[in-house]
C-alpha cells in the first residue's frame, strides 16, 4: 500500500513549491488542497493559488470547489478528502496533503466529533439574536454555558458562538463535551502508512520579511480590483466564512473607507503574521511530525522516503 504524505507548515514557508517539485519528479502523487480559503472559486490572488498554467501543471483537488456564499466545513473537507485519498490509494499513487489550514490537517487526522448537523432555524433564532443583542453579549451567554468552549472563541467570532449555542439548544449539552469522545482517526479509516512532514522556518525575521513580499506582489497583481469585484456581489458581505479569510477582510474594510492604503498594507502583515504565528502554534501540538526548515530539505527527505519505499 502506497502511503498518504502530508506537507503543511505556516504561510509563505513554501508548501506549494514543495509540492510541485514533487509532482515533477514523482509522477504518481495526486495534490489535495488543505486550504480553507483556496476551496472558493474566486478568491485568487489573495489567498495565494496556483495560477491557472500551474494548475494545468500540477492539479490540486480541492481548489475552487465552493462558491464564496457556501460554508464550507471541516466536517466536509473531511469528506472530500477521505474520497480522493481512497481514490488515489485505489489506483496506486501517492496522495499528498498540502496546505496550511490546521483546523482541517486536525480533523483528516483525528477525526471529527459526533456533533449534530446544523439545523437552519436554530441558526437563524441565534444569528439574530447576536444582531440584536450583539455577539459579546452571547458570548457572555457561553462563558456560563460552556466557560472551556468560550475561552477559546473571540467574542467577535460570530460562527463559532453560533455553532457552540446550537450544540447547546440541540443536544443540552455544551460542546466540548462532544471533545472528549471518541473518534475515528485516520488509522482507523484507511489502511496505509501517514508520513507527515512540515515546513517549520526557523528564521522567524526572515518568514516575516517573506509575507511582506509575497502581500507586496498580490497587490501589484491586483487584490484590491479582486476584492472589489467579491464586494459588489449582493449575496456577500464580512459575515460570510470566505471574505473573512486573511487579507479579504482588510481590503474590504480599506474599500467601505475604515482606513487608509498605508494602514491597510500595515493590517494585512499584521494579520497574516498572527496567522502564521497560530499555525506555527499548531504544529507545535502534532506528535510523529517530522520537520524541515526549507522547502528543499523537505523536498530531499521525501524523495528519499518515496524512493526507498
Amino acid at each position: 500500500m502506497k502511503p498518504v504524505l502530508t506537507i503543511i507548515g505556516p504561510t509563505a514557508c513554501g508548501k506549494t513549491q514543495t509540492a510541485m517539485m514533487l509532482a515533477d519528479h514523482v509522477p504518481q502523487v495526486d495534490l489535495i488542497s488543505v486550504d480553507s480559503a483556496m476551496v472558493y472559486r474566486g478568491l485568487d490572488i489573495g489567498t495565494a493559488k496556483p495560477t491557472a498554467d500551474e494548475l494545468v501543471r500540477y492539479p490540486h483537488a480541492l481548489v475552487d470547489v465552493a462558491d464564496p456564499s457556501e460554508v464550507y466545513s471541516a466536517a466536509r473537507f473531511v469528506d472530500d478528502a477521505d474520497r480522493l485519498v481512497r481514490t488515489s490509494l485505489e489506483r496506486g499513487r501517492v496522495p499528498v496533503l498540502v496546505g496550511g489550514t490546521m483546523l482541517y490537517f486536525n480533523a483528516f487526522k483525528s477525526g471529527l466529533n459526533a456533533l449534530p448537523s446544523a439545523d437552519p432555524e436554530t441558526r437563524e433564532s441565534i444569528a439574530a439574536r447576536g444582531e440584536r443583542e450583539g455577539w459579546p453579549a452571547l458570548h457572555r451567554e457561553l462563558e456560563r454555558i460552556d466557560p472551556r468552549a468560550a475561552a477559546g472563541i473571540e467574542p467577535q467570532n460570530r460562527q463559532r458562538i453560533q455553532r457552540a449555542l446550537e450544540v447547546f439548544e440541540l443536544t443540552g449539552r455544551p460542546i466540548s463535551a462532544f471533545w472528549n469522545e471518541d473518534r475515528a482517526g485516520f488509522a482507523d479509516r484507511f489502511d496505509a502508512p501517514l508520513i507527515e512532514t512540515a515546513i517549520v522556518p526557523t528564521d522567524r525575521a526572515d518568514l516575516h520579511r517573506r509575507i511582506a513580499e509575497r502581500i507586496e506582489g498580490m497587490l501589484e497583481r491586483g487584490l484590491v480590483d479582486e476584492v472589489r469585484g467579491l464586494r459588489e456581489r449582493a449575496d456577500l458581505s464580512l459575515d460570510c466564512p470566505a471574505m473573512r479569510a486573511v487579507g479579504y477582510r482588510q481590503v474590504w474594510q480599506f474599500l467601505d473607507g475604515r482606513y487608509d492604503e498605508s494602514e491597510m498594507i500595515d493590517r494585512l502583515n499584521a494579520a497574516t503574521r498572527q496567522l502564521a504565528k497560530k499555525q506555527l502554534t499548531w504544529l507545535r501540538r502534532f506528535r510523529g511530525m517530522f520537520t524541515f526548515a526549507t522547502p528543499r530539505e523537505a523536498f530531499v527527505w521525501i524523495i528519499g522516503q518515496l524512493e526507498g519505499g
